[in-house]
């Protein structure tokens, strides 16, 4: 049984598979409430990976992190680390230092304008009621249920296996 996102995108022929079908409608839906998160960002003039980082950074605290560990945790891929934290640090939301011992190392830490930045968006408090009206008809075992298929979705799987 086909779902809607065909007439959608206005797909006139049939998808390749169901897994096609569902891949396609994780990217439609993840565009349309990242497009929500970025109308709130843009006020500030944050990009998402950008928020992401300065997230990232206000949990490691005092310490900070290094590049590689902040590219860990991110939500979403970036391969230029470096470029984003120098946006971030050439607006002073972020402070880069050498690591003492060994100098390869590089920590970036949060100032205290980068926390006040977000801590005055409060991005979780604006964005609460526009995960409540998008959610408003999943129930909390369903999203359960999402929360456990989209954490299998991510799961390693050995070359050439198929489900």
């Amino acid at each position: 049984m086909p779902g809607r996102l065909a007439d959608e995108i206005k797909q006139t022929k049939p998808f390749a598979n169901l897994r096609q079908e569902v891949y396609l409608n994780l990217i439609r839906t993840t565009d349309e409430m990242a497009r929500e998160v970025e109308d709130v960002l843009k006020t500030v003039h944050l990009s998402q990976t950008q928020y992401n980082v300065l997230r990232i950074l206000r949990g490691a605290g005092d310490l900070g992190l290094p590049c590689g560990e902040i590219a860990n945790r991110m939500l979403t891929h970036d391969p230029d680390i470096t470029r984003l934290v120098d946006r971030l640090e050439r607006r002073g939301l972020v402070l880069r230092s050498r690591n003492q011992a060994d100098r390869r190392v590089v920590t970036v830490q949060i100032t205290a304008a980068g926390l006040e930045l977000i801590a005055s968006l409060d991005l979780d408090r604006q964005m609460r009621p526009a995960h409540d009206r998008r959610f408003a008809t999943v129930s909390d075992a369903d999203c359960t249920l999402l929360i456990t298929l989209l954490e299998q979705l991510r799961l390693p799987r050995p070359q050439g296996t198929t489900p």
